[in-house]
């Protein structure tokens, strides 16, 4: 049973792997750039939800009902002013800026918050659970997390499917020049993007945050795991992000089975098998539903 367990821990990670990757994997799929500034902007999300608790005494998830918005404006106003500049760079710009942006970042936090640990705190919904089996177990809060990654998901492939805006978005993501021709503002389309890979990044960060401690420096290892989530799963594909960060989940979750110190390890054993076997992932697509 002990097995069992590990397995279904590991999927409800992954669903939390996954929330954390889909803004990642949305802007490749549009802008076909990797945000290295997508894993501390998730902490300045945990962040913003820590001080409106301190300064408000807002719960986390109602805290999310200003961190989302505010974080989807920085996203626009970010891709406006500064990304769509370094778009026109060429391929290497937007990884210069946006790593040029997760050191700022990291070092505004350092020295607003110090390099103390933090924790959001969920009340009793961060311990309790329900137990199915002898040696098996399923969390309320790691539920919930996996959860909303699956409804993150799925609500990010509808609107590209259903909406003109995510039409439009699916259109200059294959090809820009047609899209311009046909009346497509790519610019408008690609701020839009990144306000919405912002906002989910948002409800990422204040799950990661009350799921465990996290610092400045917590950015790093975050994006660690978006990016091999969303490339085990296939670079653009949105569902594929789903079944990446529950394959790497399921793999550290057995790994620390075996032993607690080999969990990390596992997961980066099988990203680098992935890549050995199906450079493109397992799901490689476009920006999809």
């Amino acid at each position: 049973m002990s097995w069992v367990n590990a397995v279904v821990q590991g999927v409800l990670l992954g669903g939390l792997y996954a929330l954390v990757a889909a803004g990642l994997s949305l802007v490749f799929g549009v802008m076909r750039i990797v945000n290295l500034a997508h894993g501390v902007l998730a902490v300045v999300a945990a962040y913003g939800a820590l001080v409106l608790g301190r300064a408000l005494g807002l719960h986390p998830f109602l805290a999310l009902l200003l961190v989302v918005p505010a974080m989807a404006a920085i996203g626009y106003l970010l891709q406006r002013g500064l990304l769509d500049r370094a778009l026109r760079g060429g391929e290497l710009a937007p990884l210069l800026v946006t790593f040029g942006l997760a050191i700022v970042l990291q070092n505004v936090l350092l020295e607003a918050f110090s390099a103390d640990n933090q924790r959001l705190s969920v009340g009793a919904l961060g311990t309790s659970g329900v137990r199915i089996a002898d040696g098996l177990s399923i969390g309320w809060f790691p539920l919930l997390a996996a959860l909303t990654g699956v409804a993150v998901i799925a609500g990010l492939g509808r609107f590209l499917a259903r909406t003109r805006t995510g039409r439009a978005m699916r259109a200059a993501s294959d090809d820009p020049e047609a899209a311009r021709l046909m009346g497509v503002d790519d610019r408008r389309i690609y701020a839009v993007a990144t306000a919405l890979a912002l906002a989910t990044v948002a409800v990422a960060g204040v799950f990661l945050g009350a799921r465990s401690t996290f610092d400045p420096a917590a950015g790093a290892t975050t994006l660690i795991f978006a990016f091999e989530a969303v490339v085990i799963g296939g670079l653009g594909s949105l569902w594929g992000t789903l079944a990446g960060g529950i394959v790497l989940g399921v793999a550290q979750g057995l790994g620390a089975a075996v032993d607690p110190a080999y969990g990390v390890l596992a997961g980066h054993l099988v990203f680098l098998a992935v890549l050995a076997v199906k450079p493109r992932g397992l799901f490689p697509s476009a920006v999809t539903a």
